[in-house]
């Protein structure tokens, strides 16, 4: 690419030299792409810049904070993902630009802050370079505009757990909820293992006068597995992702999450788990 406009957000930075650094972006044209441009850039708003080179490294210039982001996207993939047309600004007709609202996105403090910072490490981190990914982009913009918004501790994860879906889906590693590793159906009164590469494994089936929530929470205590009962299965599978099955959501996901990350810790986490340790 040759002076090529792009727009995009910045996912995470480097040190280069004096007076440059080494930027993360994800474009709303190529995904992420790697390049070295003037220290500075800030997180978390929408930045235009241009783009220069032939190799995975680009030098970037030009950078600045834009006020309206125009993102090509059709109403069929807007409802296919279940996004708000109302926070995207999109008008009621096939294949035309949808513009966001030209309004900065602020800083967004507190535990939104951490929130909106793991977003960009597993972005940066699972994410390969240069490949476009405009709906997962779409979806990273509207995170960003809820986080600006104060929210409750069910908020907050209902909003990551909900972005992380979408980035499964987009890596091709959403988990069939509705049977099992050998093709049966998922089952009540059933408990099941969860393996990344297998999938859901019966392990037994579960006393009639035990709950089924107790059983598999004893038993994921006891051999450090991820467990679910049947029934939570079922229920994830007719309710999606809300509060009522958030915890097993976020069961689920943080497995998938570190199976992913090859068991790496991430440094938003970490700093979010000292920051409760500290309030």
């Amino acid at each position: 690419m040759r002076n090529e406009a792009l727009i995009g957000y910045l996912l995470h930075q480097r040190p280069y030299q004096e007076k440059r650094a080494l930027y993360y972006l994800f474009s709303q044209q190529h995904g992420v792409i790697h390049g070295v441009g003037k220290k500075g850039a800030p997180l978390f708003m929408p930045l235009q810049l241009f783009a220069t080179g032939k190799r995975d490294l680009k030098t970037f210039s030009q950078i600045n904070i834009t006020s309206q982001i125009i993102a090509q996207a059709s109403i069929e993939q807007v409802n296919t993902e279940q996004v708000n047309t109302e926070q995207v600004g999109a008008e009621p007709s096939d294949n035309v630009p949808t513009i966001l609202a030209a309004v900065p996105y602020g800083n967004i403090s507190g535990q939104n802050q951490y929130a909106a910072l793991y977003l960009n490490e597993i972005l940066w981190r699972l994410l390969p370079t240069e490949d476009p990914m405009p709906t997962l982009w779409q979806h990273y913009q509207i995170s960003l505009q809820r986080l600006k918004q104060p929210l409750n501790a069910n908020e907050l994860r209902l909003c990551l757990r909900q972005f992380e879906q979408y980035l499964f889906t987009e890596l091709g590693f959403t988990p069939t909820l509705t049977h099992d590793n050998v093709e049966d159906a998922i089952e009540s009164g059933f408990t099941y293992r969860f393996l990344p590469d297998v999938g859901f494994m019966p392990t037994l089936q579960s006393d009639p006068t035990v709950r089924n929530d107790e059983v598999s929470e004893h038993l994921g205590s006891v051999t450090g597995q991820t467990i679910f009962s049947g029934d939570d299965l079922i229920e994830m599978v007719a309710l999606g992702i809300n509060e009522k099955t958030l915890n097993n959501w976020s069961k689920l996901h943080r497995h998938l999450m570190d199976h992913l990350l090859d068991y790496q810790p991430l440094q938003s986490r970490l700093l979010w788990q000292q920051q409760q340790r500290y309030q």
